[in-house]
């Protein structure tokens, strides 16, 4: 299923993607993209072909879990979603756009906000949302112009060249949802 948006298209991942999701994800040893998100975690590098074989054997998970954003047919990112606790129906959600050319230009913006307008309409959820870090400004940003609240802040656990900073959760309840869709 395909979501359309004004600028943005939502779709699923297809083998024809693999080669420029490698490129953006392992083509580089240091991608730009990754100092943004989570650059605290190690980024480990898969070979072509373990990253092929990965994304075939996964790809019923990859068609639930994740969609590619594409701006006039050029893929530049990717959404997602995971379950922080499934039993609960406690869902985050993520985002990235890898390719910098298209960061500050509200792509992120509009690809955040069809992906949780797709959530709130395909799950049984209350809440939607996004986990970054303070140093993510744009993230966060995202975050705020499509409704969601700064919901937590873990003070200075994230340590990256040689500054600590924070843990940021933002969402966006249900209610919060409808009532910004209504108008």
């Amino acid at each position: 299923m395909k979501i359309t948006g004004k600028r943005v298209t939502l779709r699923k991942i297809e083998e024809r993607d693999l080669p420029t999701l490698w490129d953006y994800l392992y083509g580089d040893p240091s991608p730009e993209w990754k100092k943004w998100d989570a650059p605290y975690f190690e980024h480990k590098r898969l070979t072509r072909d373990e990253y092929y074989a990965s994304s075939i054997k996964n790809k019923s998970r990859s068609d639930e879990f994740q969609r590619i954003i594409e701006v006039n047919g050029k893929t530049i990112g990717t959404v997602g979603y995971y379950w922080e606790f499934e039993p609960t129906r406690w869902l985050e959600a993520g985002i990235v756009i890898y390719n910098p050319s298209y960061w500050n230009g509200g792509y992120g913006t509009e690809a955040l906000s069809q992906w949780v307008d797709h959530l709130f309409e395909t799950k049984e959820i209350g809440r939607v949302g996004i986990t970054t870090w303070s140093g993510n400004e744009r993230m966060m940003k995202a975050a705020e112009k499509i409704g969601m609240k700064l919901e937590g802040r873990m003070r200075k656990c994230r340590y990256y060249n040689g500054v600590y900073y924070d843990s940021i959760r933002m969402g966006m309840i249900r209610e919060e949802w409808e009532e910004i869709r209504s108008l």
